[in-house]
């Protein structure tokens, strides 16, 4: 593909192409990942851009007719002039500069019904690309139970480009939209907005510089690169057709609008509104009786308020987890009981040995022990799933961006920690959306903390453990109560750290906030239902290769050497054989380090085996437990961990040891993948060794002080 001198449009450097090649574009919270979904189905590819962590998604279109289109997601953005690398991608993308992927043929600028106004301005400077355009105008649905209708035809003429309305959480207009991804490519009308003349005076001229140094891009390129250039103080200077005499005349151009009076910055910012503010009203009817406020705004009085707010999202919490333990529970007994099934089976059939003791002590004891877990995942992602979809999940971030100021942290720091809730590792990559270095640097810094979804199975186990069932209120159970208490006390820990980080580690300049908060509309349970089998696949995947591979090579350990008795013909005691096993050995070089918080070797080992993954915690005491246990037993888990003892009779576990290793979990960075993504986004060591440290020795005293100080007030 090329690009042709003095147009307005790009043209094909071949008469045709096997598929054409789409765009989608947009702001965050527009409804985009659904528009993506309806047009793709299955049909899709997740991976990532070479050299960079930003998430590529490209799909194949179900269009019906002959020709093939291929979409790509491109990242939301707010506008072209990028201060992040999320938003250096998307224009990137647009304008055919990303290595890997060619100049799109077409862009689709979803945009939302409601909030019609604010989407534009990303429209225009879309339109100013040169590149054909259309508009899908998403949540018309929802729009318009607000009372806020769209003129889809008069939008079209007003913009001079085709305009599509949806619904695209029931499908209701997606059709038609395939339908014009295959017609004829619309034209590229006129740029209908217009600048001050002296900021129109800089920008042809540093146009002009880029027709001699670039000859081979459109007039509408060299347009927009401009602008951008000049525009944009933070936008980072090594786009490979930007010579530095370029930049010398940017800086120049700079000076001269300077001394005008002209805020180059602002500038383009109002000169778009003054055409895009009078455009809506012009294609925006409004049908609410004077002073009625629409039903979002009604429910936002509450959800958003600055005391209730916070109180409802604690009870939707406290909701959430109960759910997770109750409705739960059959599906595990369920699990447990296949698992102990296929345990007695493997008992019944396989003659004593070591094939034996691998099977039921190493895999089935191991991998079905976190797999018992899984209905608790899927719960937990079914509502995070339905608060997502309903466009609850922004007001969350809304609510927290007011702590996270106090702390002095930007508001965008909010989004990869909620990330962060399902997994600290995308959670980091999410950071990239960030212009400020030091506050990215403090929201890598503090990610971990969030209790993710691996941790979970840690958490049901010594709670189910532990804790009583019973509780308040009829419904609300202890162990409910304990599970949110581990949840706030991550997240509480977040915001300790990060601003301790931020005014004694970390220095640099903050980034501003802007996000909108969506119309609040039906969750679409097809959705919802697809990011949980996405969830139990990665889970599955996880039990079937490291958690595999794990509990294979723990059974080994324990295993090996095989102790011998000095009795001829005696056999050797389980737990004898455990204890001077090479896991055994291992476990009690590592024991004096944790025996202050009332741990043995035993969680000592498990605890090592968690840098592979957390939840590996669960398959590694499962491994050693079986290991460990002479009967023929199959009792779960939990029942195994209350009745261990040490030599002397007292219990190995206890109420205060398992709120010691919560403690303990809450706050230590126990996973490799995490500190891997780390230093991948900051390309060095430094700060992953940073990391697991400084969360190592919080847990280590954390845990310290609730052991020892739980023996002071006698309750070990």
């Amino acid at each position: 593909m090329r690009w042709t001198a003095g147009g307005t449009a790009p043209t094909l450097s071949v008469a045709a192409k096997a598929a054409r090649l789409v765009a989608l574009a947009g702001n965050p919270n527009v409804g985009k990942t659904t528009v993506f979904n309806q047009l793709t189905g299955l049909r899709q590819k997740v991976g990532n851009y070479p050299g960079v962590t930003v998430e590529r998604k490209v799909g194949q279109v179900a269009t019906g007719g002959s020709r093939a289109v291929q979409i790509v997601d491109v990242p939301g953005t707010y506008s072209l002039n990028p201060r992040s690398l999320d938003e250096e991608i998307a224009y990137r993308v647009l304008v055919g500069e990303m290595q890997g992927q060619e100049r799109p043929d077409l862009v689709v600028c979803v945009v939302d019904a409601g909030n019609l106004e604010r989407n534009l301005y990303l429209t225009s400077q879309v339109l100013d690309l040169g590149i054909p355009t259309i508009i899908a105008l998403n949540m018309t649905d929802s729009s318009e139970r607000e009372g806020v209708f769209v003129d889809a035809g008069a939008l079209s003429r007003e913009l001079g480009v085709p305009v599509y309305p949806l619904a695209a959480s029931s499908g209701k207009g997606i059709e038609a939209l395939k339908q014009g991804l295959c017609a004829e490519l619309p034209s590229v009308p006129p740029r209908r907005w217009k600048m001050p003349a002296a900021l129109q005076k800089e920008v042809d001229h540093l146009a002009q510089r880029l027709s001699v140094d670039v000859p081979q891009l459109s007039a509408s390129m060299r347009f927009a690169d401009a602008l951008r250039a000049l525009a944009n103080t933070t936008a980072p200077r090594f786009e490979t057709h930007h010579s530095a005499e370029f930049w010398q005349e940017v800086d120049a151009a700079r000076e001269r609008l300077r001394a005008q009076g002209t805020l180059y910055e602002q500038e383009e910012i109002i000169a778009r509104y003054q055409w895009i503010t009078p455009l809506a009203e012009r294609v925006v009817q409004i049908r609410r009786k004077d002073g009625h406020r629409s039903v979002s705004e009604r429910i936002d009085s509450v959800l958003t308020h600055r005391y209730l707010g916070p109180a409802f999202f604690l009870a939707v919490l406290l909701v959430v987890f109960q759910a997770v333990f109750s409705w739960a529970a059959p599906f595990m007994n369920w699990i447990e009981g296949g698992m102990s099934w296929l345990s007695a089976l493997a008992a019944n059939h396989l003659p004593p040995g070591l094939v034996r003791g691998l099977v039921i002590d190493g895999v089935l004891a191991g991998v079905g022990g976190v797999l018992v877990f899984l209905p608790q995942i899927l719960l937990l992602f079914f509502f995070l799933g339905l608060l997502e979809d309903t466009g609850y999940m922004a007001r969350v971030a809304f609510i927290m961006d007011r702590p996270m100021r106090k702390v002095g942290l930007s508001g965008r720091s909010v989004v990869p920690l909620i990330s962060s809730y399902a997994c600290a590792v995308p959670g980091i990559m999410a950071t990239r959306t960030m212009d400020s270095q030091r506050d990215r640097l403090v929201t890598m810094m503090v990610a971990p903390f969030m209790t993710c979804s691996a941790r979970l199975p840690v958490y049901a186990l010594v709670i189910s453990a532990f804790v009583p069932a019973a509780g308040h209120f009829g419904f609300v159970s202890y162990q409910a109560l304990t599970l949110m208490t581990l949840y706030l006390l991550g997240t509480g820990m977040a915001v300790l750290a990060a601003a301790f980080l931020r005014n004694r580690l970390i220095k640099g300049s903050s980034s501003t906030f802007v996000m909108e908060l969506p119309s609040y509309h039906r969750p679409r349970l097809r959705d919802v239902a697809w990011r949980m089998s996405e969830r139990a696949k990665i889970f599955l995947t996880r039990a079937g290769t490291i958690i595999l591979a794990v509990s294979i090579v723990l059974w080994f350990l324990a295993a090996f050497p095989q102790t011998k008795s000095d009795a001829p013909n005696a056999q050797v005691d389980s737990s004898t054989q455990l204890a001077n096993s090479y896991m055994g050995r291992a476990g009690h070089l590592w024991e004096p380090m944790l025996k202050p918080l009332g741990f043995d070797w035993k969680i000592g080992v498990a605890l090592l085996s968690s840098f592979a993954a957390r939840e590996v915690v669960v398959s590694a005491l499962g491994t050693i437990y079986s290991v460990g246990d002479s009967s023929d037993d199959v009792s779960s888990l939990k029942e195994r961990l209350k009745a261990d003892t040490y030599p002397d009779g007292t219990r190995v576990w206890s109420p205060l040891v398992a709120a010691s290793l919560l403690m303990f979990f809450v706050l230590a960075c126990q996973c490799m993948s995490t500190l891997a993504v780390v230093k991948r986004e900051t390309n060095s060591w430094r700060w992953p060794i940073f990391m697991w440290t400084y969360m190592f020795a919080l847990a280590w005293i954390a845990s310290f002080v609730v052991y020892q100080g739980g023996l002071l007030l006698g309750w070990g």
